[in-house]
Formats: structure tokens, C-alpha cells, sequence
């Protein structure tokens, strides 16, 4: 049976400490988990634009692969954290000396995946004994990468005027694009990061590449501080594993997974306003829905809908539950496509099949909080004492003490290993 641990939520996490273009001049923190997350990202919208033509069998084989490919690198990434992307290429090219440091990452990993089940350890070293591939997933991943990284790139260059190192990493960024420009989505993200062109698909990569500059818990000092982009990520990366130990079908697993990843998007449009808040003014929280809401349509949807992604701009809209009322509402498809919402008990019964196209909305909010009570927990570890924090944690805690989800996941035991 599968399970999920107190160390794994812990190891995604750590992606928050790790500095990125440690040795350039930053205005600000690039952390891992933010780049994991805008790569993603984007890997979800060329994956949405590279599989249409597929069988609906095939679609989301690719999805899945895509999906865990992407948190198997991050795993492989947390593990090796310093080595520079120079020594790492190295280290890829020769065959022994890879195989030497994958045992070794695989080693340190193991522990943390064990209770994840025997079938995704095998996936998880299978994946990582290849060094390169040409699967489509594999490349829309290595596509995905290098957006993200040139987006960060396109952050760091003007403040390294003196960097000699510069024109060959810009090089780097826009010769390995050109390499997927058969990719539909490519050219366009690649004109919009590199040539300044206005396409939908550079508005949007821009503007989910945005969510780095908005800090959670803006009002209350933490370290480390988190950012609404790698905190969409870890509640994505939660949402996966939880699919797994709750049996869901592989649709609900990927929806579980993108649903996660772009839940708090809106945010980016009308600020982040504390959940006290919300909950605390009467009818504040319908009213911020409906301006999110508009400030979606205005500035995501038709944009992409204009610029000819209307299929993406459904699927986000699905993800973020604009047609149901919340994107934590249980929802599948009808017969004629459109979204329905349903109870958590048809979803995890009747309704736990791919036809169904079914999403979460308990499991993702439960994932929400989980991610919350992580950024809390861990900074008063780290020795920031605020009230805030301490409520937040107890909050959490009392809040979920007898939460099981669909009789497999015991949320108040699993925060009860955090001492």
C-alpha cells in the first residue's frame, strides 16, 4: 500500500533553499523550487499542445511520464544540489561516472520513496539510469528546462554587464531551444523570451514566470521565504503522491498534479489577501473570487483564446474550477464536455476512471495546507518566532487531526510525526 511520509513532504521542500546562479549577481533569491515550477509549467502547456493527435491511452502515458519525469530530475537535483551545470554535463557524458553518482543519488533516496511502493522505485531508477533521451516527454522536459532557465537568465543579465561568461550561456539557452522547434509552442515561448515578440504563449510563460516576485506570508519574516510559484509546485508534487496512495485513476493524477501546479494563479492579479482575512470579512472571499475571476478572463483567457490556444485556456479554466464555483471542488466531465461538480464519494468510487476526466478539490486542499503547515513549521524550526506562524501551525493541526482521505490517508497522523 502506498503511503506518504513526514520525510518526503520535508526532502520536496527543500527545494526552497537552494540558491540558483550562485555565482552571478541576483537582485533577488532564484531558488530551485521556483524553476521547477515555471518549468513544468511550461512542460504542461507543450504537452496540452503536443498531444491532441494521440489516443486518449497515449495521452496520458505521455502526461504521467511527463509529470514524473519532471519529479524525478528534482528528486536527482535536490540530492546532487552544488555541482555546477558545467561539471554535471560533464558527468552525464561519461557513462561510469554517471552510473557511479546515480547509484549514490538513488542510495540517499530510497529511504525517502520506499513507502511510495515498489513499482515507483522502479520507475524512479529506471528514469534515472538514462542520462539522455529522445522520448517525446524527455523533450518537452528538456524543453521546458531551458525556458525556465533562460527566463531566470533573462532576470540576472543586465545586473552581470562584466560577466564574460554571458553570451555563451544566452547562446546555450536559445541554440538548445531551437533544437525542439518542432515542438508546437516552442518557437513562439522562444520568440517571446529571446526576440521581445508579443505571442500568447510569451505573455503567458511571462506572466506564470511573475509568480517568483509574489512572497507568501508577506507580512510575517521567514526563512526560508517562499515564493506563490515554488509553493504551487510543492502543493502539485503533494497532490501526485497523494493520488497515488489514494488509488486514483491516472487522469485524476494528472489533473491532481496541473490543478496544483496553477491553483493560485489568480492571486498574481489581484495579490495575495491573508486566508484570516478572507475569512474574516464578511462575503470578502466571494467578492475576491469574482475579481479574480474577471482579471483571468480579461488577462489569461482571452489572450490565449486570441492568440489560438483557446484548448489551453479550457483546460486552465478546468484546473482553476471557474465553471464549478472553486478549484477545491470535486468536478468530472459530462457527456457533452462540460464541468460537473460531484462529491468527494462519486469521485473516489464511481467516478475514479479516465473517461471521467476527474479532479480532486478535498485532496487538493488538503495538499494546500500541508504545503502551508511545511512553510510554517519550518521557519520556526529555523528560530523566527512570530505569533502568526504558531497559530497558523496549531491551526493546521486541530484543523486536520481526523481528516482521512477516502480511508487511506490519515492527514492528523501524518502531521503528528512533525514533533
Amino acid at each position: 500500500m502506498v503511503s506518504v511520509r513526514k520525510s518526503l513532504l520535508q526532502l520536496l521542500f527543500a527545494g526552497s533553499f537552494m540558491k540558483r546562479w550562485n555565482d552571478k549577481h541576483r537582485s533577488m533569491d532564484l531558488v530551485e523550487i521556483d524553476k521547477q515550477a515555471h518549468k513544468m509549467m511550461v512542460a504542461w502547456m507543450l504537452y496540452e499542445l503536443n498531444s491532441r493527435h494521440l489516443p486518449e491511452p497515449e495521452r496520458l502515458a505521455l502526461g504521467l511520464e511527463i509529470v514524473e519525469g519532471g519529479l524525478f530530475e528534482y528528486l536527482y537535483r535536490l540530492v546532487i544540489t552544488d555541482i555546477k551545470p558545467p561539471v554535471f554535463y560533464q558527468i552525464k557524458a561519461n557513462p561510469d561516472h554517471y552510473g557511479r553518482l546515480t547509484a549514490w543519488v538513488f542510495d540517499q533516496l530510497e529511504p525517502r520513496v520506499r513507502d511510495l511502493g515498489d513499482d515507483f522505485g522502479h520507475r524512479l531508477r529506471e528514469y534515472l539510469a538514462v542520462p539522455e533521451g529522445t522520448t517525446p516527454a524527455r523533450r518537452i522536459l528538456d524543453a521546458a528546462h531551458l525556458y525556465a532557465s533562460g527566463w531566470e537568465y533573462s532576470l540576472i543579465k543586465r545586473d552581470n554587464p562584466w560577466d564574460d561568461e554571458l553570451l555563451e550561456i544566452e547562446s546555450s539557452f536559445r541554440d538548445g531551444l531551437a533544437r525542439f522547434a518542432d515542438l508546437t509552442g516552442v518557437a513562439d515561448l522562444a520568440a517571446g523570451l529571446f526576440e521581445g515578440k508579443k505571442t500568447a504563449l510569451g505573455h503567458f510563460g511571462r506572466l506564470l514566470g511573475q509568480l517568483r516576485f509574489q512572497t507568501r506570508w508577506s507580512q510575517t519574516p521567514r526563512i526560508p521565504e517562499t515564493s506563490v510559484l515554488g509553493h504551487m509546485f510543492l502543493v502539485a508534487a503533494y497532490a501526485y503522491f497523494f493520488s497515488l496512495a489514494v488509488d486514483a485513476c491516472p487522469a485524476r493524477r494528472l489533473n491532481n498534479f496541473f490543478a496544483g501546479l496553477v491553483h493560485d494563479m489568480p492571486e498574481l492579479l489581484t495579490r495575495d489577501i491573508i486566508s484570516p482575512v478572507k475569512q474574516s470579512v464578511a462575503e470578502l472571499g466571494g467578492m475576491i473570487k469574482e475579481y479574480e475571476n474577471a482579471e483571468m478572463s480579461r488577462r489569461v483567457f482571452s489572450v490565449l483564446t486570441e492568440g489560438g490556444y483557446a484548448g489551453l485556456s479550457d483546460r486552465l479554466a478546468y484546473f482553476l474550477g471557474i465553471e464549478i464555483g472553486s478549484e477545491f471542488f470535486e468536478c468530472i466531465r459530462d457527456e457533452e464536455g462540460r464541468a460537473v461538480r460531484v462529491t468527494p464519494e462519486d469521485l473516489s468510487e464511481r467516478c475514479n476512471r479516465d473517461g471521467f476526466d476527474p479532479k480532486d478539490g478535498q485532496l487538493l486542499k488538503v495538499c494546500d495546507s500541508l504545503a502551508a503547515f511545511i512553510e510554517a513549521y519550518t521557519a520556526l524550526r529555523n528560530g523566527i518566532t512570530s505569533d502568526q506562524l504558531q497559530r497558523a501551525v496549531w491551526r493546521l493541526r486541530t484543523q486536520y487531526a481526523s481528516v482521512v482521505l477516502f480511508g487511506r490517508v490519515h492527514v492528523g497522523a501524518l502531521l503528528a510525526d512533525f514533533d
